[in-house]
């Protein structure tokens, strides 16, 4: 019995040092009000865009799905007691939506300080323009949106662009041929293409905050990109029913829970003293490195003149 207890203690000391060592993350801690100010959060970013609005910020919802957007919104402005909470409606698979939300927003809204990129997938299809899913929401939706409210951004004292990237950017590359021909960075519709395509859009986030950076030196704007950490309650959103049977349990113990996959998010919008890291690479609420293609200043210069041409500009 003793050596049975010794073994129970053993594996759970194990699971605990793994948890709190590379699962759980770190919590960002900060004081900082935004009474005032308006946040762009894109996607249902909840848990970030809760904190915002506890704040004081306005906050701006802007995703696709209208009943959980305002569902979500009803969730904020009851448990942040901030009023200041609404959604409008952004569908990053139409560059068409796109350019309708930037308009909509530059007539109805005076300011912008925050402007969170945050919504991704991993899914397979074309968009309503024909690119791939994962390069045309996850790269060129948020790439259009932020150039679009660029402008206004700079109005403000201080504002920041915080682009949601993931550690898989450092299985990405960027195909030019690939993307000319088949306005994609893969060449099927497997789910194995869909995951080495979310891996590419993850590196074309990195390329673009690290571009976008070099563009905005000498202005009022920062930006930065981060991973937020594999969430419990997202991992398991595409898979079928028996991989959900045999992999959800294992991600509840491990994996982050919202409040812990959007810490690194919120310590890149408000963490005071970041603005000579603009540019960089952010995990666990601390300065982290991206992969060599994520360092090449040639190609993220290269990946912004494509998608300004794709995206018409």
């Amino acid at each position: 019995m003793s050596v049975l207890l010794s073994v129970l203690v053993g594996v759970l000391a194990a699971y605990l040092l793994i948890y709190y060592i590379l699962f759980k993350g770190a919590r960002f801690k900060s004081n900082v009000t935004l009474k005032g100010k308006t946040a762009i959060v894109t996607g249902i970013g909840k848990t970030t865009a809760l904190d915002l609005a506890k704040r004081g910020a306005r906050v701006i919802l802007a995703c696709r799905n209208k009943q959980k957007a305002e569902a979500a919104v009803y969730d904020i402005r009851k448990e942040s007691g901030n009023p200041e909470v609404l959604y409008m409606h952004l569908d990053l698979a139409s560059l068409k939506s796109v350019r309708g939300f930037a308009e909509t927003f530059l007539k109805s809204e005076p300011r912008l300080d925050l402007l969170i990129n945050n919504a991704g997938l991993i899914a397979s299809g074309r968009t309503e323009d024909g690119f791939g899913m994962a390069f045309g929401v996850n790269h060129l939706g948020h790439f259009l949106l932020t150039l679009l409210l660029l402008d206004r951004l700079k109005q403000a004292e201080h504002s920041r662009v915080v682009n949601v990237s993931a550690l898989l950017h450092r299985l990405g590359s960027v195909d030019f041929n690939l993307l000319n021909t088949q306005k994609d960075l893969v060449t099927g519709q497997s789910s194995w293409h869909a995951f080495r395509a979310y891996c590419h859009s993850k590196l074309c986030n990195v390329l673009f905050t690290r571009e976008l950076a070099n563009r905005l030196e000498g202005t009022s704007v920062t930006c930065y990109c981060l991973h937020p950490g594999v969430i419990a309650t997202e991992i398991g959103r595409n898979m079928g029913a028996l991989q959900k049977l045999l992999f959800l349990p294992m991600s509840k113990l491990f994996f982050l829970d919202p409040e812990g996959g959007a810490q690194t998010t919120l310590y890149c919008a408000l963490q005071e003293g970041l603005e000579p890291l603009s540019g960089r690479y952010f995990s666990s609420c601390a300065l982290q490195n991206v992969s060599a293609h994520g360092r090449d200043d040639a190609l993220a210069k290269k990946l912004w003149e494509v998608s300004e041409r794709l995206c018409g500009l």
